[in-house]
């Protein structure tokens, strides 16, 4: 039994019939049964020659003509342009024509370069980037390879710097940095409509292996929005976002059209959550009238354990630290319940009896050294975030979020998974930062946004 597949052309009156594809089959067998995927492939390709070539000839007919005058204009030469599809790489002629004397301009011009502007075409260059981002650039390359009729030149750099060349073009769009983005008054932010719910923000850190020795810090997060005024409206629900600190250079301009596309007002409530540290307190001032930063509940709890632990561990015999337990669970109640003088009063003072054990102590006091640097930590910590210590107990109570443990899957997803988790990869930070770019917008279906751009 014999197949022909052909693609009929068809232009006015006229019909021209190509050949694409013929299978010839034997006996009928499971194996056999309907296309392969070589013969899927070359069924693909053999489609997309007839198609490319057919309308750029029409094309290229249609501007050999000059549009002023109607004159045919003169043919100076060819050359050959590669063209890389998703259907395969088509080799293309490009004619070079002369400009008519009417246009009262001299030289040379190409109507194909003028059409393609670049030599691989955008659904393909969207794939690329799209896989890139999930997988390595050579897996991205293998994907490609085992479903489209791709050509053997396709190479893992060469995926690599699509990716960040489209990552750059994103970035490009940003506006300026700046100290602030509140630049209305009171009267106009109390004239805007009611706004959506609350806004939670929640940021944290992770590494990234360098190219060269040590790791480089990379800030990630997730936004959630508590709920919607109008159900209908298409504001997503959820959004992740990463940067590399020390590439970056508009971190706050980021976070700041991060939220806006949100659907962030300025008599809305914005609430940063965080493990307490500098880099990702900072990146939150000045960016919204309405905003708050909370220090994540989890880290607080996570330190006072890690105390817990180094008191089990302490000689028994000290008179000042027989109540060290009663006291570090007294600190983390008032803690919780927003006392914050109370909690830190009482960790200083335990931070003085452990420093007069160390003082009258003889003898191995390596547990108690121990305990003294992390108590000490813990003090500077809960002095350094008082501000941003709240009434964690009401407003658990009241069902609010008090523990950035959503920004943990966040960055699991956003950046170990692809950067650091079973991945034996060594990044520079400019190669991070722009695939962190294009890994968020696909996470957040925003990738074919900016293709249309």
């Amino acid at each position: 039994m014999k197949f022909k597949v052909q693609v009929i052309e068809v232009d006015g009156d006229q019909e021209q019939v190509h050949e694409v594809l013929t299978v010839e089959r034997d006996t009928l067998s499971f194996e056999t049964l309907g296309l392969s995927l070589a013969e899927g492939k070359a069924l693909l390709g053999g489609v997309q020659n007839v198609f490319v070539r057919a309308q750029l000839a029409q094309h290229l007919e249609a501007r050999r003509c000059c549009p002023q005058c109607g004159s045919r204009r003169g043919l100076k030469g060819h050359h050959r342009v590669l063209l890389h599809s998703l259907f395969g790489d088509l080799q293309l002629e490009s004619p070079r024509l002369r400009r008519c004397p009417c246009e009262n301009e001299c030289g040379t011009f190409s109507p194909l370069a003028a059409l393609l502007p670049d030599n691989t075409t955008p659904e393909l260059l969207f794939l690329q980037v799209k896989w890139a981002s999930l997988v390595s650039y050579g897996a991205t390359v293998g994907l490609l390879n085992d479903v489209l009729p791709m050509s053997e030149t396709l190479n893992a750099e060469t995926v690599r710097r699509h990716a960040l060349r489209v990552a750059t073009r994103g970035d490009e769009v940003l506006g300026e940095e700046r100290v602030s983005f509140v630049d209305v008054c009171q009267r106009d932010i109390d004239a805007l409509p009611a706004p959506d719910g609350p806004l939670i923000v929640g940021l944290d850190g992770g590494f990234v292996h360098s190219r060269g020795k040590g790791c480089f810090e990379v800030i990630a997060g997730k936004s959630i929005l508590t709920f919607k005024c109008d159900e209908e409206t298409d504001v997503p629900r959820s959004k992740g976002f990463a940067f590399v600190t020390t590439h970056d250079q508009k971190p706050r301009r980021r976070l700041f059209e991060h939220l806006r596309s949100q659907g962030m007002q300025l008599n809305q409530t914005v609430r940063f959550m965080s493990d307490g540290g500098d880099n990702v307190r900072n990146l939150g001032l000045h960016l919204h009238p309405a905003s708050e930063h909370m220090l994540d509940w989890f880290h607080v709890a996570m330190r006072f354990t890690v105390l817990g632990q180094f008191v089990k561990g302490l000689p028994k015999n000290l008179k000042l630290l027989g109540d060290a337990s009663q006291r570090l669970e007294r600190a983390k109640h008032h803690l919780w319940h927003g006392h914050v003088l109370e909690g830190h009063s009482i960790l200083s003072e335990l931070e003085a009896d452990v420093e007069a054990e160390l003082f009258e102590r003889e003898g191995d006091v390596t547990a108690l050294k121990k305990f003294k640097r992390s108590l000490s930590d813990m003090v500077g910590y809960v002095g350094n975030n008082s501000t941003a210590m709240v009434n964690y107990g009401e407003r658990y109570r009241a069902g609010e979020r008090i523990s950035t443990g959503f920004v943990e899957s966040a960055v699991n997803q956003i950046v170990s998974k692809r950067f650091v988790k079973k991945q034996s990869m060594r990044w520079s930070p400019k190669g991070a930062h722009l695939l962190l770019q294009i890994r968020t917008r696909v996470l957040n279906d925003e990738l074919e946004g900016l293709f249309r751009r």
